[in-house]
């Protein structure tokens, strides 16, 4: 599995709209690359509007989001269009990209054990190098975290 120093997986999968978004195509600026559970749920929808509410400090530094999920493209959408959410959301229903960044296993929700995405950040330096890692997300304040650990909070 992937971990801080590594240069992170290379994948292409749909946008909300169909569009290809390729992860080495962004070679040049930062990316965030985070696994969420699913659309449109309380901690998924806390997550993603953090991200939308500091999307001025991450359009200022170029540094990209790319929010994956299992959800279909017209899922994404309607979650997008619902929140006015600003970054990339991309729709992986085979699941092809969670398990090659360990963002995919067994969990606890609410004490019951499921399969399922494990929500999770990886930010890449403009390489591709994975700098940091979160496995712990705070989904309210995750997009601040995020800033910090670029060293961008302001």
């Amino acid at each position: 599995m992937p971990e801080v120093g590594d240069i992170a997986p290379d994948f292409t999968l749909p946008d909300e709209t169909g569009k290809d978004h390729t992860l080495s195509d962004y070679r040049g600026q930062k990316v965030v690359v985070y696994f969420y559970p699913k659309d449109d749920t309380p901690g998924c929808t806390k997550e993603a509007c953090s991200f939308r509410d500091t999307s001025d400090l991450y359009d200022k530094h170029n540094i990209k989001v790319l929010g994956i999920s299992n959800d279909s493209q017209d899922s994404h959408w309607r979650f997008k269009q619902k929140h006015n959410l600003t970054h990339t959301l991309l729709a992986d229903p085979e699941n092809t990209v969670p398990p090659k960044y360990d963002a995919y296993g067994s969990k606890k929700i609410f004490g019951k054990e499921t399969e399922g995405i494990k929500r999770s950040t990886f930010l890449l330096d403009e390489v591709g190098r994975i700098i940091k890692v979160f496995r712990r997300v705070k989904t309210e304040v995750h997009a601040e975290e995020v800033l910090e650990a670029y060293g961008l909070k302001e």
